[in-house]
Protein backbone atom coordinates (compact mmCIF):
# COMPACT_ATOMS: atom_id res chain seq x y z
CA UNK A 1 0.00 0.00 0.00
CA UNK A 2 1.27 3.48 -0.87
CA UNK A 3 0.45 4.72 2.62
CA UNK A 4 2.80 2.07 4.04
CA UNK A 5 5.84 2.96 1.91
CA UNK A 6 7.94 2.75 5.08
CA UNK A 7 7.20 -0.93 5.72
CA UNK A 8 10.26 -2.86 4.59
CA UNK A 9 11.81 0.33 3.18
CA UNK A 10 15.37 1.67 3.31
CA UNK A 11 15.97 4.83 5.36
CA UNK A 12 19.30 6.58 4.78
CA UNK A 13 20.55 8.54 7.79
CA UNK A 14 22.22 11.87 7.06
CA UNK A 15 24.30 13.62 9.72
CA UNK A 16 24.14 17.10 8.19
CA UNK A 17 27.31 18.56 9.74
CA UNK A 18 29.34 15.90 7.92
CA UNK A 19 27.45 15.17 4.72
CA UNK A 20 28.30 18.03 2.32
CA UNK A 21 29.49 21.60 2.90
CA UNK A 22 28.08 23.84 0.16
CA UNK A 23 29.46 27.21 1.31
CA UNK A 24 33.01 26.45 2.48
CA UNK A 25 32.53 27.18 6.18
CA UNK A 26 33.63 23.66 7.17
CA UNK A 27 30.18 22.48 8.26
CA UNK A 28 27.76 20.47 6.15
CA UNK A 29 24.42 22.12 5.43
CA UNK A 30 20.97 21.71 3.90
CA UNK A 31 22.04 22.91 0.44
CA UNK A 32 24.82 20.34 0.55
CA UNK A 33 22.28 17.60 1.23
CA UNK A 34 20.20 18.78 -1.73
CA UNK A 35 23.29 18.70 -3.96
CA UNK A 36 23.95 15.05 -3.09
CA UNK A 37 20.43 13.60 -3.17
CA UNK A 38 21.36 11.81 -6.40
CA UNK A 39 23.75 9.61 -4.42
CA UNK A 40 20.91 8.47 -2.16
CA UNK A 41 18.56 7.88 -5.09
CA UNK A 42 21.19 5.81 -6.94
CA UNK A 43 21.74 3.78 -3.79
CA UNK A 44 18.08 2.78 -3.84
CA UNK A 45 16.92 4.28 -0.54
CA UNK A 46 13.27 5.14 -0.01
CA UNK A 47 13.75 7.97 2.49
CA UNK A 48 16.32 10.18 4.15
CA UNK A 49 16.44 10.78 7.90
CA UNK A 50 18.15 14.08 8.67
CA UNK A 51 19.72 14.49 12.12
CA UNK A 52 18.73 17.76 13.92
CA UNK A 53 19.22 21.00 12.02
CA UNK A 54 17.16 23.20 14.35
CA UNK A 55 18.47 26.28 16.12
CA UNK A 56 20.87 25.14 18.83
CA UNK A 57 23.89 26.26 20.87
CA UNK A 58 25.44 22.98 19.60
CA UNK A 59 26.65 21.75 22.98
CA UNK A 60 25.51 18.32 21.75
CA UNK A 61 25.62 19.20 18.06
CA UNK A 62 21.93 19.81 17.47
CA UNK A 63 20.46 17.40 19.99
CA UNK A 64 20.06 20.43 22.29
CA UNK A 65 17.33 22.41 20.55
CA UNK A 66 16.74 26.05 21.50
CA UNK A 67 13.99 26.68 18.90
CA UNK A 68 12.18 23.86 17.12
CA UNK A 69 10.77 26.14 14.41
CA UNK A 70 14.02 27.71 13.24
CA UNK A 71 16.80 26.25 11.13
CA UNK A 72 20.18 26.91 12.72
CA UNK A 73 22.10 29.41 10.53
CA UNK A 74 25.06 27.04 10.17
CA UNK A 75 22.76 24.70 8.22
CA UNK A 76 20.94 27.37 6.20
CA UNK A 77 17.40 28.71 6.24
CA UNK A 78 13.84 27.47 6.32
CA UNK A 79 13.69 28.20 2.59
CA UNK A 80 16.70 25.90 2.10
CA UNK A 81 14.87 23.14 3.95
CA UNK A 82 11.70 23.60 1.93
CA UNK A 83 13.78 23.44 -1.26
CA UNK A 84 15.41 20.22 -0.01
CA UNK A 85 12.00 18.64 0.65
CA UNK A 86 10.73 19.68 -2.77
CA UNK A 87 13.78 18.24 -4.54
CA UNK A 88 13.67 15.02 -2.53
CA UNK A 89 10.00 14.52 -3.37
CA UNK A 90 10.72 15.26 -7.01
CA UNK A 91 13.27 12.42 -6.94
CA UNK A 92 10.89 10.04 -5.18
CA UNK A 93 12.53 10.28 -1.74
CA UNK A 94 10.63 10.75 1.51
CA UNK A 95 12.02 13.10 4.15
CA UNK A 96 12.12 12.22 7.87
CA UNK A 97 13.42 14.76 10.36
CA UNK A 98 15.00 13.94 13.68
CA UNK A 99 12.89 15.22 16.57
CA UNK A 100 14.47 15.50 20.02
CA UNK A 101 11.49 14.71 22.17
CA UNK A 102 12.80 14.12 25.70
CA UNK A 103 14.64 17.39 26.35
CA UNK A 104 15.55 20.83 25.05
CA UNK A 105 18.51 23.17 25.37
CA UNK A 106 18.70 25.29 28.51
CA UNK A 107 18.62 28.22 26.06
CA UNK A 108 15.11 27.34 24.88
CA UNK A 109 12.54 30.02 25.77
CA UNK A 110 10.45 27.42 27.59
CA UNK A 111 13.25 26.60 30.01
CA UNK A 112 14.25 30.23 30.51
CA UNK A 113 10.72 30.96 31.68
CA UNK A 114 10.43 27.76 33.71
CA UNK A 115 13.55 28.47 35.78
CA UNK A 116 12.51 32.02 36.69
CA UNK A 117 10.18 30.99 39.52
CA UNK A 118 8.17 28.14 40.98
CA UNK A 119 4.79 29.66 40.03
CA UNK A 120 5.17 30.98 36.47
CA UNK A 121 3.02 29.54 33.63
CA UNK A 122 5.77 27.11 32.59
CA UNK A 123 7.03 26.29 36.08
CA UNK A 124 6.23 22.59 35.68
CA UNK A 125 7.24 22.21 32.01
CA UNK A 126 10.53 20.66 33.11
CA UNK A 127 11.35 18.14 35.84
CA UNK A 128 12.07 20.09 39.02
CA UNK A 129 12.51 18.73 42.54
CA UNK A 130 13.53 19.95 45.96
CA UNK A 131 16.82 18.90 47.49
CA UNK A 132 17.12 16.17 50.07
CA UNK A 133 17.51 17.32 53.67
CA UNK A 134 21.28 17.10 53.35
CA UNK A 135 21.26 19.26 50.21
CA UNK A 136 21.78 16.38 47.83
CA UNK A 137 19.82 15.60 44.67
CA UNK A 138 16.41 13.91 44.99
CA UNK A 139 17.44 10.55 43.47
CA UNK A 140 20.53 8.55 42.57
CA UNK A 141 19.82 8.81 38.84
CA UNK A 142 22.83 9.25 36.57
CA UNK A 143 23.40 11.13 33.33
CA UNK A 144 24.38 9.31 30.14
CA UNK A 145 27.27 11.80 29.89
CA UNK A 146 28.60 11.04 33.38
CA UNK A 147 27.75 12.13 36.92
CA UNK A 148 24.36 12.83 38.53
CA UNK A 149 21.43 13.61 36.25
CA UNK A 150 20.33 16.44 38.54
CA UNK A 151 21.64 20.01 38.30
CA UNK A 152 21.16 22.62 41.03
CA UNK A 153 19.54 25.89 39.94
CA UNK A 154 20.14 28.88 42.22
CA UNK A 155 17.11 30.88 41.04
CA UNK A 156 14.49 28.29 41.97
CA UNK A 157 16.68 26.67 44.61
CA UNK A 158 15.70 23.30 43.17
CA UNK A 159 17.29 20.60 41.07
CA UNK A 160 16.29 19.96 37.47
CA UNK A 161 16.63 16.64 35.64
CA UNK A 162 18.97 16.16 32.67
CA UNK A 163 19.51 12.68 31.28
CA UNK A 164 22.28 14.02 29.06
CA UNK A 165 24.32 17.23 29.44
CA UNK A 166 23.51 19.72 32.19
CA UNK A 167 22.55 22.06 29.34
CA UNK A 168 19.84 19.60 28.18
CA UNK A 169 17.03 19.80 30.76
CA UNK A 170 14.31 17.16 30.51
CA UNK A 171 10.77 18.11 29.61
CA UNK A 172 8.00 17.03 31.97
CA UNK A 173 5.65 14.89 29.89
CA UNK A 174 3.36 14.36 32.86
CA UNK A 175 2.14 17.87 31.94
CA UNK A 176 -0.53 17.94 29.23
CA UNK A 177 0.56 21.49 28.40
CA UNK A 178 4.00 20.12 27.50
CA UNK A 179 2.43 17.40 25.39
CA UNK A 180 0.31 19.97 23.55
CA UNK A 181 3.31 22.25 22.96
CA UNK A 182 5.46 19.41 21.59
CA UNK A 183 2.69 18.29 19.23
CA UNK A 184 2.31 21.85 17.98
CA UNK A 185 6.02 21.97 17.12
CA UNK A 186 5.69 18.67 15.25
CA UNK A 187 2.66 19.97 13.33
CA UNK A 188 4.76 22.95 12.17
CA UNK A 189 7.08 20.62 10.24
CA UNK A 190 4.35 18.32 8.97
CA UNK A 191 2.66 21.35 7.43
CA UNK A 192 5.91 21.99 5.55
CA UNK A 193 5.66 18.68 3.79
CA UNK A 194 7.88 16.30 5.73
CA UNK A 195 6.99 12.61 5.69
CA UNK A 196 7.60 11.74 9.33
CA UNK A 197 9.87 11.85 12.35
CA UNK A 198 12.70 9.88 13.86
CA UNK A 199 11.97 10.25 17.59
CA UNK A 200 15.19 10.60 19.57
CA UNK A 201 15.61 8.78 22.90
CA UNK A 202 11.89 8.06 22.97
CA UNK A 203 11.87 5.80 26.00
CA UNK A 204 13.61 8.52 28.06
CA UNK A 205 10.80 11.05 27.70
CA UNK A 206 8.94 10.20 30.93
CA UNK A 207 10.28 9.89 34.47
CA UNK A 208 8.88 8.18 37.54
CA UNK A 209 6.48 10.54 39.33
CA UNK A 210 7.53 9.20 42.73
CA UNK A 211 11.23 9.83 42.05
CA UNK A 212 12.34 6.41 43.26
CA UNK A 213 16.03 5.46 43.24
CA UNK A 214 17.31 3.04 40.61
CA UNK A 215 18.68 -0.29 41.90
CA UNK A 216 22.16 -1.55 40.95
CA UNK A 217 22.47 -3.35 37.62
CA UNK A 218 22.54 -7.15 37.79
CA UNK A 219 24.93 -7.30 34.83
CA UNK A 220 26.50 -3.98 33.73
CA UNK A 221 27.79 -5.61 30.54
CA UNK A 222 24.21 -5.66 29.19
CA UNK A 223 24.03 -1.87 29.15
CA UNK A 224 24.12 0.04 25.88
CA UNK A 225 26.81 2.29 27.43
CA UNK A 226 30.53 1.46 27.88
CA UNK A 227 31.74 0.10 31.21
CA UNK A 228 33.81 3.25 31.72
CA UNK A 229 30.52 5.14 32.20
CA UNK A 230 28.93 4.92 35.70
CA UNK A 231 25.50 5.01 34.00
CA UNK A 232 26.14 1.36 33.14
CA UNK A 233 26.01 0.26 36.78
CA UNK A 234 22.36 1.06 37.41
CA UNK A 235 19.18 -0.75 36.42
CA UNK A 236 17.25 2.12 34.88
CA UNK A 237 13.78 1.29 36.14
CA UNK A 238 12.63 4.75 37.13
CA UNK A 239 14.40 7.30 34.92
CA UNK A 240 13.35 5.78 31.58
CA UNK A 241 11.19 3.18 29.81
CA UNK A 242 8.17 4.13 31.93
CA UNK A 243 4.65 2.90 30.98
CA UNK A 244 3.43 6.51 30.78
CA UNK A 245 5.24 6.84 27.45
CA UNK A 246 2.50 4.93 25.60
CA UNK A 247 -0.38 7.46 25.91
CA UNK A 248 1.84 10.17 24.40
CA UNK A 249 2.66 7.86 21.50
CA UNK A 250 -1.03 7.57 20.72
CA UNK A 251 -1.28 11.36 20.56
CA UNK A 252 1.72 11.51 18.22
CA UNK A 253 0.21 8.84 15.95
CA UNK A 254 -3.13 10.65 15.82
CA UNK A 255 -1.32 13.79 14.66
CA UNK A 256 0.66 11.93 12.01
CA UNK A 257 -2.48 10.21 10.72
CA UNK A 258 -3.97 13.63 9.96
CA UNK A 259 -1.28 14.02 7.28
CA UNK A 260 -1.77 10.72 5.46
CA UNK A 261 1.22 8.64 4.34
CA UNK A 262 3.60 9.67 7.11
CA UNK A 263 5.71 7.56 9.43
CA UNK A 264 7.46 7.59 12.79
CA UNK A 265 10.67 5.81 13.72
CA UNK A 266 11.41 5.60 17.43
CA UNK A 267 14.85 5.16 18.95
CA UNK A 268 14.64 2.85 21.97
CA UNK A 269 17.78 2.41 24.07
CA UNK A 270 17.92 -0.06 26.94
CA UNK A 271 19.30 -3.50 27.70
CA UNK A 272 18.33 -6.11 25.10
CA UNK A 273 15.38 -7.76 26.87
CA UNK A 274 13.77 -4.41 27.66
CA UNK A 275 14.47 -2.98 24.21
CA UNK A 276 12.81 -5.85 22.35
CA UNK A 277 9.74 -5.57 24.58
CA UNK A 278 9.52 -1.81 24.07
CA UNK A 279 9.93 -2.19 20.30
CA UNK A 280 6.86 -4.42 20.39
CA UNK A 281 4.83 -2.32 22.81
CA UNK A 282 5.54 1.00 21.12
CA UNK A 283 4.74 -0.09 17.53
CA UNK A 284 1.86 -2.55 17.97
CA UNK A 285 -1.85 -1.99 17.49
CA UNK A 286 -1.60 0.57 14.68
CA UNK A 287 -2.18 3.44 17.11
CA UNK A 288 1.33 4.28 18.32
CA UNK A 289 4.60 4.75 16.42
CA UNK A 290 4.98 2.96 13.08
CA UNK A 291 8.31 1.29 13.87
CA UNK A 292 11.11 1.17 16.44
CA UNK A 293 14.78 0.38 16.44
CA UNK A 294 16.96 -0.45 19.38
CA UNK A 295 20.68 -0.79 20.10
CA UNK A 296 20.82 -4.58 19.91
CA UNK A 297 22.91 -4.63 16.72
CA UNK A 298 24.92 -1.53 17.65
CA UNK A 299 27.24 -3.40 20.02
CA UNK A 300 30.59 -5.19 19.53
CA UNK A 301 29.00 -8.65 19.22
CA UNK A 302 28.59 -10.29 15.82
CA UNK A 303 27.86 -13.99 16.12
CA UNK A 304 25.24 -16.55 15.15
CA UNK A 305 23.83 -16.89 18.71
CA UNK A 306 23.57 -13.11 19.12
CA UNK A 307 21.86 -12.43 15.76
CA UNK A 308 19.62 -15.47 15.96
CA UNK A 309 18.68 -14.67 19.55
CA UNK A 310 17.55 -11.15 18.67
CA UNK A 311 15.50 -12.36 15.69
CA UNK A 312 13.81 -15.19 17.57
CA UNK A 313 13.08 -13.23 20.74
CA UNK A 314 11.55 -10.36 18.80
CA UNK A 315 9.52 -12.57 16.46
CA UNK A 316 8.18 -14.66 19.34
CA UNK A 317 6.45 -11.65 20.85
CA UNK A 318 6.18 -9.24 17.90
CA UNK A 319 2.50 -9.60 17.10
CA UNK A 320 1.62 -6.85 14.62
CA UNK A 321 4.51 -4.58 15.65
CA UNK A 322 7.12 -3.60 13.08
CA UNK A 323 10.89 -3.39 13.65
CA UNK A 324 13.53 -1.25 12.00
CA UNK A 325 17.08 -2.59 12.15
CA UNK A 326 20.35 -0.67 12.02
CA UNK A 327 23.95 -1.83 12.33
CA UNK A 328 25.42 1.69 12.60
CA UNK A 329 24.44 5.27 13.30
CA UNK A 330 25.97 8.58 14.38
CA UNK A 331 26.46 7.39 17.97
CA UNK A 332 28.49 4.18 17.60
CA UNK A 333 31.77 2.93 16.17
CA UNK A 334 31.38 2.16 12.48
CA UNK A 335 30.58 -1.49 11.83
CA UNK A 336 33.66 -2.12 9.66
CA UNK A 337 35.81 -1.36 12.75
CA UNK A 338 33.46 -2.51 15.51
CA UNK A 339 33.16 -6.01 14.06
CA UNK A 340 36.64 -6.18 12.50
CA UNK A 341 38.45 -9.52 12.61
CA UNK A 342 42.23 -9.80 12.25
CA UNK A 343 43.22 -10.77 8.74
CA UNK A 344 39.86 -10.00 7.14
CA UNK A 345 39.78 -6.93 4.85
CA UNK A 346 37.26 -4.29 6.00
CA UNK A 347 35.42 -4.34 2.67
CA UNK A 348 34.62 -8.03 3.13
CA UNK A 349 33.00 -7.37 6.49
CA UNK A 350 31.18 -4.34 5.04
CA UNK A 351 29.52 -6.46 2.39
CA UNK A 352 28.77 -9.31 4.79
CA UNK A 353 27.09 -6.86 7.17
CA UNK A 354 25.08 -5.32 4.33
CA UNK A 355 23.88 -8.71 3.10
CA UNK A 356 22.90 -9.70 6.64
CA UNK A 357 21.11 -6.43 7.46
CA UNK A 358 19.19 -6.38 4.18
CA UNK A 359 17.97 -9.94 4.74
CA UNK A 360 16.16 -9.13 8.00
CA UNK A 361 12.41 -8.72 8.36
CA UNK A 362 11.63 -5.09 9.02
CA UNK A 363 12.65 -1.70 7.72
CA UNK A 364 16.33 -0.81 7.41
CA UNK A 365 18.38 2.22 8.48
CA UNK A 366 21.69 2.84 6.70
CA UNK A 367 24.08 5.41 8.12
CA UNK A 368 25.93 7.65 5.67
CA UNK A 369 29.27 6.17 4.63
CA UNK A 370 28.44 2.56 5.44
CA UNK A 371 27.71 2.05 1.74
CA UNK A 372 31.34 3.08 1.10
CA UNK A 373 32.69 0.65 3.70
CA UNK A 374 34.11 3.44 5.86
CA UNK A 375 36.00 2.42 8.98
CA UNK A 376 36.10 4.38 12.24
CA UNK A 377 38.31 7.46 11.90
CA UNK A 378 41.18 7.77 14.37
CA UNK A 379 41.33 11.17 16.06
CA UNK A 380 43.63 12.71 18.65
CA UNK A 381 42.25 14.09 21.90
CA UNK A 382 42.93 17.61 20.59
CA UNK A 383 40.70 16.97 17.57
CA UNK A 384 37.70 15.77 19.58
CA UNK A 385 34.43 17.72 19.54
CA UNK A 386 32.10 15.22 21.22
CA UNK A 387 31.52 15.99 24.93
CA UNK A 388 31.18 12.28 25.73
CA UNK A 389 34.57 11.51 24.20
CA UNK A 390 36.22 14.40 26.01
CA UNK A 391 34.74 13.23 29.33
CA UNK A 392 35.56 9.52 29.06
CA UNK A 393 38.84 9.62 27.08
CA UNK A 394 40.82 7.44 26.53
CA UNK A 395 38.76 4.38 27.55
CA UNK A 396 35.91 5.73 25.43
CA UNK A 397 36.84 7.96 22.52
CA UNK A 398 33.36 9.29 21.86
CA UNK A 399 31.35 9.53 18.67
CA UNK A 400 33.54 11.76 16.51
CA UNK A 401 35.18 8.80 14.76
CA UNK A 402 31.93 7.92 13.01
CA UNK A 403 31.01 11.54 12.30
CA UNK A 404 33.93 12.67 10.15
CA UNK A 405 33.07 14.16 6.73
CA UNK A 406 31.80 12.04 3.85
CA UNK A 407 34.44 11.49 1.13
CA UNK A 408 32.84 12.38 -2.18
CA UNK A 409 35.74 12.86 -4.60
CA UNK A 410 39.33 11.80 -3.99
CA UNK A 411 40.62 14.31 -6.56
CA UNK A 412 39.31 17.34 -4.64
CA UNK A 413 40.36 19.11 -1.45
CA UNK A 414 38.90 17.55 1.70
CA UNK A 415 37.76 14.62 -0.47
CA UNK A 416 35.07 16.84 -1.99
CA UNK A 417 33.32 17.56 1.32
CA UNK A 418 33.82 21.31 0.96
CA UNK A 419 36.39 24.02 0.33
CA UNK A 420 36.89 25.16 3.94
CA UNK A 421 38.60 23.41 6.83
CA UNK A 422 36.12 20.73 7.99
CA UNK A 423 34.78 20.82 11.55
CA UNK A 424 36.29 17.34 11.95
CA UNK A 425 39.22 16.20 9.82
CA UNK A 426 38.68 14.01 6.78
CA UNK A 427 40.18 10.62 7.55
CA UNK A 428 43.12 9.84 5.21
CA UNK A 429 41.93 6.23 5.10
CA UNK A 430 38.57 7.35 3.74
CA UNK A 431 39.89 9.27 0.74
CA UNK A 432 40.53 6.17 -1.46
CA UNK A 433 36.96 5.07 -0.66
CA UNK A 434 35.40 8.24 -2.08
CA UNK A 435 31.99 7.84 -3.68
CA UNK A 436 33.14 9.10 -7.11
CA UNK A 437 35.88 6.46 -7.34
CA UNK A 438 33.63 3.64 -6.16
CA UNK A 439 30.79 4.61 -8.49
CA UNK A 440 32.89 3.68 -11.54
CA UNK A 441 34.20 0.43 -10.06
CA UNK A 442 31.78 -2.43 -10.65
CA UNK A 443 33.44 -4.43 -7.86
CA UNK A 444 33.24 -1.67 -5.22
CA UNK A 445 31.40 -1.80 -1.91
CA UNK A 446 29.13 1.02 -3.08
CA UNK A 447 28.02 -0.94 -6.13
CA UNK A 448 27.53 -4.02 -3.98
CA UNK A 449 25.14 -2.04 -1.77
CA UNK A 450 23.28 -0.81 -4.85
CA UNK A 451 22.91 -4.35 -6.12
CA UNK A 452 21.85 -5.84 -2.79
CA UNK A 453 19.26 -3.11 -2.20
CA UNK A 454 17.87 -3.59 -5.72
CA UNK A 455 17.54 -7.35 -5.13
CA UNK A 456 15.75 -6.75 -1.83
CA UNK A 457 13.37 -4.20 -3.38
CA UNK A 458 12.50 -6.62 -6.19
CA UNK A 459 11.59 -9.38 -3.71
CA UNK A 460 8.36 -9.14 -1.72
CA UNK A 461 9.60 -11.97 0.51
CA UNK A 462 12.74 -10.02 1.48
CA UNK A 463 10.88 -6.75 2.03
CA UNK A 464 7.76 -7.98 3.77
CA UNK A 465 7.90 -11.73 4.29
CA UNK A 466 7.98 -13.82 7.44
CA UNK A 467 11.35 -14.84 8.84
CA UNK A 468 12.49 -18.10 10.39
CA UNK A 469 15.89 -19.37 11.48
CA UNK A 470 16.87 -22.82 10.26
CA UNK A 471 18.31 -25.20 12.82
CA UNK A 472 22.08 -25.14 12.26
CA UNK A 473 25.22 -25.56 14.31
CA UNK A 474 28.54 -23.77 14.33
CA UNK A 475 29.10 -20.48 12.56
CA UNK A 476 26.47 -20.76 9.81
CA UNK A 477 23.20 -18.86 10.05
CA UNK A 478 20.36 -19.70 7.66
CA UNK A 479 17.34 -17.40 7.41
CA UNK A 480 14.12 -18.27 5.57
CA UNK A 481 12.01 -15.43 4.17
CA UNK A 482 8.55 -16.33 2.88
CA UNK A 483 5.59 -14.42 1.44
CA UNK A 484 2.72 -15.69 -0.71
CA UNK A 485 4.70 -18.59 -2.12
CA UNK A 486 7.92 -16.67 -2.74
CA UNK A 487 10.68 -18.22 -0.62
CA UNK A 488 14.21 -16.87 -0.21
CA UNK A 489 16.94 -18.59 1.80
CA UNK A 490 19.80 -16.43 3.10
CA UNK A 491 22.95 -18.22 4.27
CA UNK A 492 25.78 -16.56 6.22
CA UNK A 493 29.12 -17.86 7.45
CA UNK A 494 30.20 -15.94 10.54
CA UNK A 495 33.24 -18.12 11.07
CA UNK A 496 36.94 -17.69 10.34
CA UNK A 497 37.02 -20.93 8.31
CA UNK A 498 35.11 -22.05 5.22
CA UNK A 499 31.83 -23.91 5.87
CA UNK A 500 29.70 -26.27 3.82
CA UNK A 501 27.05 -24.59 1.68
CA UNK A 502 23.78 -26.15 2.87
CA UNK A 503 21.67 -24.88 -0.05
CA UNK A 504 23.93 -25.45 -3.04
CA UNK A 505 21.92 -25.80 -6.27
CA UNK A 506 18.53 -25.52 -4.55
CA UNK A 507 17.24 -22.51 -6.47
CA UNK A 508 18.00 -19.24 -8.25
CA UNK A 509 21.01 -17.41 -6.83
CA UNK A 510 20.15 -13.77 -6.07
CA UNK A 511 23.29 -12.62 -4.26
CA UNK A 512 26.59 -14.30 -3.50
CA UNK A 513 30.06 -13.59 -2.15
CA UNK A 514 31.68 -16.41 -4.11
CA UNK A 515 31.31 -18.61 -7.21
CA UNK A 516 27.78 -19.75 -7.97
CA UNK A 517 28.63 -23.45 -7.80
CA UNK A 518 30.89 -23.30 -4.71
CA UNK A 519 30.30 -26.17 -2.31
CA UNK A 520 31.65 -24.09 0.56
CA UNK A 521 30.99 -20.60 1.84
CA UNK A 522 34.13 -18.66 2.68
CA UNK A 523 34.61 -16.72 5.96
CA UNK A 524 32.22 -13.75 6.01
CA UNK A 525 30.53 -15.30 2.98
CA UNK A 526 26.82 -15.18 2.10
CA UNK A 527 24.24 -16.54 -0.35
CA UNK A 528 20.70 -15.38 -1.10
CA UNK A 529 18.79 -18.07 -3.00
CA UNK A 530 15.19 -18.00 -4.24
CA UNK A 531 13.85 -21.51 -3.72
CA UNK A 532 10.19 -20.92 -4.43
Amino acid sequence: MASEWWRGGIVYEIYPRSFKDSNGDGVGDLKGITERLGHVVDLGADAIWIAPFFKSPMKDFGYDVSDYRQVDPIFGTLADFEALVAEAHKRGLKVITDYVISHTSDEHAWFKESRESRDNPKADWYVWSDMKRDGGPPTNWLSVFGGPSWQWDTRRRQYYLHNFLTTQPDLNFHSHQVQDAVLAEMRFWLERGIDGFRLDALNMMVHDRELRDNPPADDPSKSEQPLSNPYTYQMHLFDKSRPEVVPMLRRIRALLDEFGATTSLAEVGDETATTLRLMRDYSSGGDKVHMCYGFDFLNPTLSVPHVRGIIERFEAAAGDSWPCWAFSNHDVIRQASRWARPGEPPEKLARFAAALLLSLRGSICLYQGEELGLTEAELTFEQLQDPAGITFWPEYKGRDGCRTPMPWDDTQANAGFGAGKPWLPVSPGHVPLAAARQATDAASTLNFYRKAIAVRKASAALRLGDIDCEETSGDVLVLHRDLDGEKVVCVFNFGAAAAANPHLGHGKLLLTSGPEDAGEIEPYGYRWVRVG
